[in-house]
């Protein structure tokens, strides 16, 4: 039977909301406000990921301000490897490029809608990665497109919100999520609403790691396996496209 799959866990809509535009200049300060710093480690576990898979193009879908493509970077990966780091918003693209410019050669920064990327071709990509970019947009469009860009045997790698385990400690979880994200994201973007409410509604409706993982695979991509970090907070998921 196959899987109905929810459109989009945080009811976000880049065309209607401009909220990453606004908070651009200071969304690297907000992931440390919001997970307390540990964001970081969770982007130095999916950088480490990433690099050792072997591919020679890497598409990177919302690649915001460019944290886990540097992260990356300075793995030291072989010279021969291209990096095209994309993203819907400019504000965003234009902080990457701060951060990644010196490494031009092997990095270009495009501004593509993870929905539809038709400037890339089908089968190109050796590996695609998204990090805490899948909960704010229809995830079955945007992995349906992964599917789409990847060559057969492609690598797949998702970072995203998940389900700590046992249950109780999740629910708990959702409760301080609940009470603490509005005052904090509040505080920190000077009374904007909607860069709070997006986050806090993306990880309630988010799917647990086993549920995303039976979605992948009803989709059409196999060996999939996934990693949970910070008791469940976040999850890897690394899949391939058959082939």
């Amino acid at each position: 039977m196959s899987i109905q799959h929810s459109d989009n866990a945080a009811e976000f809509v880049a065309h209607s909301d401009d909220v990453f535009g606004r908070i651009a200049s200071r969304y690297d300060r907000l992931c440390d406000l919001f997970s307390f710093g540990i964001h970081r480690m969770w982007k130095r576990r999916v950088a480490d990921i990433i690099a050792q898979e072997e591919w020679q193009t890497l598409l990177d879908g919302a690649t915001g301000t460019g944290d886990i493509m540097l992260r990356v970077l300075k793995k030291q990966i072989p010279a021969s490897r291209r990096i095209i780091a994309s993203d819907i918003s400019p504000q965003m693209l234009a902080i990457a490029q701060g951060k990644l410019g010196q490494h031009g050669a092997q990095v270009q920064l495009c501004q593509l809608d993870m929905h539809s990327m038709p400037d890339i071709a089908s089968g190109s990509v050796d590996a695609y990665s998204i990090s805490l970019g899948l909960k704010i947009c229809q995830r079955h469009l945007a992995l349906q497109e992964a599917l789409r860009v990847l060559r057969p045997g492609g690598r797949l790698i998702i970072l995203e919100a998940s389900n700590i385990r046992p249950a109780w400690l999740h629910r708990a979880y959702l409760m301080y999520m609940a009470i603490c994200t509005p005052a904090i994201g509040w505080l920190a973007t000077g009374g904007d609403a909607s860069a709070y409410k997006y986050l806090l509604h993306g990880v309630r409706e988010f799917p647990g790691a086993e549920q995303l993982a039976a979605e992948m695979l009803d989709m059409g991509f196999c060996d999939i396996r996934y990693e949970r970090l910070s008791l469940g907070i976040v999850a890897v998921h690394i899949a391939r496209k058959p082939g």
